[in-house]
């Protein structure tokens, strides 16, 4: 499929913001972080950018963005309106909380488990996005069981280790938890990813000529000549080529600066102290924005619709 840029933004931009909004509900709730003013405005306000600003770009994409709206009349049928239903409702649970923690200088109690309601909805909200692309069968590098646990992972790993900023720069709460939660997320994250390429690189394809024009039964297919003489929308969209050697490559550059970095440098706060904390964590958010961003470009640029297999691709 086209990397579009709009999509990419949105995948990793919202998911870090949702898996900020889990964290803060999390830990708040259940006393980690007290209800310090500045923090709650400095990391909610965070959220909120991330989640909506996502939300905004993933419109960029479509034709006619301002008909956007209308996709959520059809949730009982499609997971991109059930993403945008739960998108919408989980501002409700969430904003509440954000006032009761940043006006009324509470985060635990009745306050706290409306946190952890809406800390259920930015999860639900994720795998409604993550199943976006995995309900799609035309699509089988999309199609399979590591997309939704991937999604899921990725962002609680970006909220993680955004938090774990968060605390480092403005001294507040237990960073030990987030410290920890971040270890173990980007070790599970990046595992996943592995699985998942793995899946790809090994899965028989479901679809092939014959299967995709019905004329297997009269044996091998081979295409004389292309239905078009040069490229067309479905084969811009739909049909995007990377060699293989540069796919080979850019894996590597996302599992090392995605994963393999950002852990290893959280880890080294565990072993150096907290006067390294600082630099260490903000290197590891940064090189995970990096890493992660060069995953969802790979995760939209391998996907190839079954449509292209009546174009010899």
């Amino acid at each position: 499929m086209h990397p579009a840029k709009s999509v990419i933004y949105f995948t990793t931009a919202s998911g870090a913001g949702y898996g900020l909004m889990v964290w803060l509900a999390v830990m708040g709730a259940f006393g980690f972080i007290p209800a310090d003013r500045p923090f709650g405005i400095v990391g909610f306000g965070l959220a909120f950018f991330l989640i909506i600003s996502g939300l905004l770009s993933s419109t960029g994409h479509l034709g006619r963005p301002e008909r956007a709206w209308r996709a959520l009349s059809q949730w009982r049928s499609s997971w991109l309106s059930r993403e945008g239903v739960a998108a919408i409702l989980a501002f409700g649970p969430t904003g509440l909380y954000a006032l009761g923690w940043v006006v009324l200088g509470q985060n635990t109690g009745p306050v706290g488990l409306i946190g952890i309601a809406g800390a259920l909805m930015c999860l639900i909200t994720v795998y409604f996005t993550s199943m976006i692309y995995a309900s799609l069968k035309a699509i089988p590098a999309w199609s399979n069981r590591w997309t939704s646990l991937g999604y899921l992972l990725m962002a609680l790993m970006s909220g993680a280790v955004l938090i774990l900023v968060l605390q480092t720069i403005m001294g507040i709460g237990n960073s030990m938890v987030a410290l920890k939660a971040s270890v173990v997320l980007i070790a599970l994250a990046g595992l996943v990813k592995l699985m998942y390429w793995r899946s790809l690189r090994n899965s028989e394809p479901e679809s092939t000529t014959e299967s995709a024009t019905g004329l297997g039964k009269f044996g091998q297919v081979r295409m004389i000549e292309s239905p078009h003489d040069e490229d067309n929308y479905l084969l811009k969209e739909m049909g995007f080529q990377i060699a293989r050697r540069h796919t080979q490559k850019l894996k590597r550059f996302a599992l090392a600066f995605g994963f393999i970095v950002p852990l290893a440098l959280v880890a080294m706060i565990s072993a150096l102290g907290m006067p390294y904390a600082l630099i260490l964590s903000v290197s590891a958010l940064i090189s995970g924005i990096v890493g992660l961003v060069t995953e969802r470009w790979l995760f939209f640029a391998e996907a190839k619709h079954v449509v292209t297999l009546y174009y010899n691709r």
